[in-house]
């Protein structure tokens, strides 16, 4: 597998929508991002897109990879933390779901959580999100510190 930065343009936005239902928001942080793309065999089976918000903070806006794909958001997590690294980042929020793989995902990459937005997907979101049978509500903000 290899991962590199690519532009924003060359992330495909169905694996976009895996982890970001809403083509509107990703349409809105997605050009201001520096993405990364991971492929096998020139197919694209994971990207990522970070989001600088200054003084050294990052903020990771989109983690996806193909339904039938397994281990690569790992790797493709931990590249993407030795890359802001590199650039400088002091620290990489995220924001998920409060319950999920998801959250442990990140927990295991070393995120801690530091805030809880109430009623985050009600207000963000047209349709309500699922996760096994249960409706997500509310976002946690994770960091991770360098």
């Amino acid at each position: 597998m290899n991962i590199s930065e690519v532009d924003y343009k060359e992330l495909p936005l169905s694996l976009l929508l895996e982890a970001d239902p809403s083509e509107q928001k990703i349409g809105k942080y997605l050009p201001r991002s520096i993405c990364f793309v991971a492929r096998e065999k020139e197919e694209a089976v994971g990207v990522c897109a970070v989001l600088p918000l200054g003084e050294n903070v990052y903020e990771l806006m989109n983690i996806a990879v193909g339904p039938k794909q397994k281990g690569i958001g790992t790797q493709l997590l931990s590249s993407v933390i030795v890359s802001v690294k590199a650039m400088g980042a002091r620290k990489l929020l995220v924001g998920t779901g409060t319950f999920g793989y998801q959250l442990a995902f990140y927990q295991r990459a070393g995120f801690r959580v530091i805030s809880v937005d109430r009623d985050f997907f009600l207000r963000n979101y047209d349709e309500a999100i699922f996760e096994d049978g249960i409706q997500h509500k509310d976002m946690l903000k994770l960091e991770i510190e360098f």
